[in-house]
């Protein structure tokens, strides 16, 4: 059926779904930057690790979409795209295992200091938003990537479904601390994130993509 639809290896018709997945990585820059400056700006002010850690994260979805443009602009060459896929593939694994150790680090210390953060509103706010978009955006991105069988957009896909699970944990001790004041609910919730962010960074160094 996709033959009858594209016949011969339709090359206009992968650089239209090329040009698609690119309009998704512009969405995904914009967005995570201002996601990131609300959530550390928020995090910082109300002394909340996991509300940093979730915007921290949100900067590396902004790296890993700036990686995923450099790849869909050398897609119509085919030596072009195994190499800026692989190349993706180990900038997000970087980045995340960098998150999970400082994630890690920093839940910890508060945990063991007993440091008490501040309900935070604001965060709250960002990390219902997340739940509705990220869901959305990364179904789009794995249509994407599976008409162009692009191991880098899966990953890319991954990490901003990713993002959605580490919302639920965000929202869910930002609100335990914010109803019931559990000071300890919030690094909690940091460290919960910290060995998902890190298999996710292991699986991409490997070169491979919990979807393959």
């Amino acid at each position: 059926m996709a033959g009858t639809e594209h016949p011969t290896t339709n090359e206009d018709w992968r650089r239209e779904i090329a040009r698609r997945g690119q309009r998704l990585e512009y969405f995904t820059i914009g967005w995570n930057s201002v996601e990131g400056l609300v959530a550390v700006g928020a995090g910082a002010f109300a002394g909340s690790i996991s509300l940093i850690g979730f915007g921290v994260d949100s900067f590396i979805e902004v790296t890993s979409g700036a990686a995923l443009l450099w790849r869909m602009h050398g897609d119509a060459d085919a030596g072009c795209r195994v190499r800026r896929e692989a190349a993706t593939l180990r900038i997000v694994g970087i980045c995340f295992v960098v998150l999970a150790v400082y994630i890690a680090a920093e839940a910890g210390a508060d945990l063991v200091g007993r440091m008490p953060p501040q309900p935070s509103i604001v965060g709250t706010v960002v990390a219902v938003i997340s739940l509705v978009v990220m869901p959305l955006l990364s179904r789009a991105k794995r249509r994407v990537a599976r008409a162009l069988d692009s191991a880098a957009m899966r990953a890319d896909a991954t990490q901003t479904e990713f993002c959605t699970y580490l919302s639920v944990i965000l929202l869910a001790g930002l609100l335990l601390n914010l109803s019931f004041g559990w000071w300890w609910a919030d690094p909690a919730a940091a460290l919960v994130m910290s060995p998902l962010i890190l298999k996710e960074g292991i699986s991409a160094l490997r070169g491979k993509t919990c979807c393959d």
